[in-house]
Parts: C-alpha cells; sequence; structure tokens
C-alpha cells in the first residue's frame, strides 16, 4: 500500500468516528434540552417535478441544517407502510404518535446540529396535515411542474427501478405495469395504486401526478400564507435568481451573494436531471404520443395548479 493511500483510510477512518462522535454529544445535548425543530422547511411537490433542485439549493443555507439526502427510509420506519396495510404512504394528523415530534427533533438535531432544517422526500406531499400536525410552524415550499414534462419524467423514472422502486421490494401486489415490461413499482404509494399495476405506464403517471398534487392543493387551505411558499419549476429556468430570491425570502432566509452567485450557475450542473433542462421537451420526445394519451387526465389537478 502506498503511503498516500495509507493516510487516506486513515483519514477516512478518523472522519468516520469524529462524525458518530459529534452525533452522540448532539443526542445527550439535546436528551437535556428536548429542544423542538423550530419551523423545519419541508419540499413538497409531484416526484420529478424539481423538488430535489429546491431541496439541494436550500440546504447550502448556513442558517439551517440538512440530511443533504432523502428521508424515505426515515419516515417509513417511524410509520411502517404496513400500519396502513400498504395502501398509502399518506400520513394525516391522527397518525401522528405521542413521541413522534422528540424523536424527529431529536434526530435532525442529531444529524445536522441545528434545530431548524430542511427535509425532502417523495411521499411528503401526500403528508402535509401530519407534517403540519407535527410542527405546527413548519414552512412548506410546494415545487409544481408542468403535466407534460412532469410525466414525461415519471415514465422516465418508471424506466429505472433500481433508482425510484428500492423501497418497493417487499409490496405485497403483483406489477405488471406496461405488459409487464415494468415489474417494480416506483415512488410512492397512494389510496387506489392497486387499480393500476397492470396499465399503461402513462396512466400510472397521470394517476401519481393527481394523486399528490390534489393532496398538497387540499392541505394548502389549512396553512397560514406564511407558512406557504408555491413555485412553478418553469420559473427556475426562466429566471433562477429572482425565483430563489423569493423562495428563501419566503422561507425566512438570507439570500446572500454567495447563494445567488450558486444560484446562477446550478442549472449548468443539476440534480438527478435525465436530460438536458427546458421547457416542454417532452413535445419532441419519446413519449409524446403517451402523454398526449394521459394529458386529459390530469387537466383538472393541472388547472388548480395554475397551468
Amino acid at each position: 500500500m502506498r503511503v498516500s493511500e495509507f493516510f487516506d483510510k486513515v483519514n477516512k477512518t478518523l472522519t468516520h468516528h469524529a462524525r458518530r462522535l459529534r452525533r452522540a454529544m448532539r443526542g445527550m445535548r439535546w436528551d437535556r434540552s428536548r429542544r423542538p425543530a423550530s419551523r423545519p422547511i419541508i419540499v413538497v411537490g409531484c416526484s420529478r417535478a424539481g423538488t430535489t433542485l429546491v431541496y439541494k439549493v436550500l440546504s447550502e443555507s448556513h442558517e439551517i441544517g440538512s440530511l443533504q439526502r432523502e428521508t424515505h427510509d426515515y419516515w417509513t420506519d417511524l410509520h411502517p407502510l404496513s400500519d396502513k396495510h400498504w395502501d398509502t404512504h399518506a400520513l394525516d394528523a391522527a397518525d401522528v404518535g405521542a413521541t413522534d415530534r422528540d424523536e424527529v427533533s431529536r434526530y435532525f438535531y442529531r444529524w445536522t446540529g441545528h434545530h431548524r432544517w430542511v427535509d425532502k422526500n417523495n411521499q411528503n406531499g401526500l403528508c402535509v396535515p401530519y407534517l403540519q400536525a407535527l410542527f405546527p410552524d413548519a414552512v412548506f415550499v410546494f415545487v409544481k411542474r408542468s403535466p407534460g414534462d412532469n410525466l414525461n419524467s415519471l415514465i422516465e423514472g418508471w424506466r429505472k427501478p433500481d433508482e425510484f422502486a428500492t423501497w418497493s421490494n417487499d409490496l405485497p401486489a403483483t406489477v405488471a405495469v406496461e405488459n409487464g415490461q415494468l415489474s417494480q413499482w416506483c415512488f410512492f404509494l397512494a389510496e387506489g395504486w392497486r387499480d393500476y399495476v397492470n396499465a399503461p405506464v402513462e396512466d400510472v403517471a397521470a394517476f401519481q401526478y393527481n394523486a399528490i398534487n390534489q393532496a398538497i392543493l387540499d392541505a394548502r387551505a389549512g396553512l397560514p400564507a406564511s407558512q406557504w411558499v408555491e413555485v412553478f419549476y418553469e420559473d427556475f429556468l426562466r429566471d433562477p435568481d429572482a425565483t430563489f430570491r423569493r423562495v428563501f425570502e419566503g422561507c425566512g432566509l438570507r439570500f446572500d451573494a454567495a447563494l445567488q452567485a450558486r444560484c446562477a450557475e446550478v442549472l449548468d450542473t443539476p440534480f438527478n436531471a435525465f436530460s438536458e433542462i427546458r421547457l416542454d421537451k417532452w413535445k419532441d420526445g419519446r413519449n409524446r404520443d403517451k402523454i398526449e394519451r394521459a394529458l386529459p387526465r390530469v387537466a383538472d389537478v393541472a388547472g388548480r395548479m395554475g397551468y
């Protein structure tokens, strides 16, 4: 082994143990204060709508903490899908357990060192009533995307089960979407998903687009305007500086020069994009015929979203 490789391994080992020690110390500190999370920021929206972009950029603020990763497994460990008979990822106020607020507050503080943090995962949009009951001062950022491009990206995502279906290996159903070509359920479960296990992939995408956006729009009515930030994904493409500024300010965060510079270039190195970022790319893509058949199914929800 070369000397440089040896010292690299030593450094990684020391860093690993130092992080574990910091988490342990934060856990003890939290146990003494038992301070709940303060105004957490929850990014919601349909899968493949641009929520990762917003989450990652918000995570660069020094005023809040971030796990820098999605939290699907954490929340489903806290509330297993089996508790809902595998019907849905949705949670409401009645699902708040006696210790949930403490457990979540402690978990995020241990990992981030902050009492205020940002979180994002595919299922959060189905859980706004639960999250609001858990943290009544939470701020929600709703990222909306036009139906054509969002459906296109969902369809492409369904063709990547190694990325978007890793959680569904124990699903108690046989999935044969797109004439059996797609055998693993992707993204999230919403009430009625079993009706689509043998459906064309565009019908599944339309079902998911409707289900999660409808849930978010319905939950919006129960939240104060000061705790709700709503943004079109397309605005990030047209004017990223102004759009991110509005998001940050809506969350009560400073939008300083460093963040402004970062946002000016963020689209040049996109997070988890399948192809070039541009508007209406579904119109010249391989899924155009499928999407044209599916668009009437999502027209009502898209209209409520402002499309």
